[in-house]
């Protein structure tokens, strides 16, 4: 069940978050010291907390019996754009479909907030997710090398018709 995220629950997102992109980091030889702005190794309680309540960001998350699996959040940019941050699932609750389900629910989300557009960035080199997200129609629009990185960022867009 994806239900909205309160207060009490950043510090299980924030665990998940790590977790589960921890496994993009070990997969493509991310570490703290090579990438340490890499979501698996920057994401605090205090940086969501903030998110949550003095951005106002909706964000959700995927339970299953109490427990949270998976996770996005969505930052509005204005121009009737958002970006969608931190899509994950708990590496052993995957492909089972919540990603999925997340996804689509932020789609929905996004289009009730009037957005138009939906941006993404993701670790260009992971083809597998870059493939993924073309499933449900992002489009790769650029990419761009930063100094901080071992990797270079893919950035895409959905528009919604």
């Amino acid at each position: 069940m994806i239900q909205p995220v309160k207060n009490n629950n950043i510090k299980e997102c924030v665990d998940v978050i790590k977790e589960s992109f921890l496994t993009v980091a070990d997969e493509f030889g991310f570490t703290i010291e090579n990438a340490p702005r890499f979501t698996a190794f920057a994401t605090t309680e205090q940086r969501l907390s903030w998110q949550l309540n003095e951005e106002n960001r909706p964000m959700y998350a995927f339970v299953i019996n109490g427990k949270i699996v998976g996770y996005y959040s969505l930052a509005l940019l204005g121009n009737k754009e958002c970006e969608l941050n931190n899509l994950c699932v708990l590496p052993q609750f995957r492909h089972q479909g919540i990603g999925e389900k997340l996804l689509l629910h932020s789609f929905q989300s996004a289009q009730g907030l009037e957005c138009l557009k939906m941006n993404i960035g993701i670790v260009e080199e992971n083809q597998i997710l870059k493939k993924w997200y073309e499933s449900f129609g992002f489009k790769p629009v650029k990419t761009q090398k930063f100094d901080f990185f071992p990797f270079t960022c893919g950035y895409m867009e959905l528009i919604f018709s």
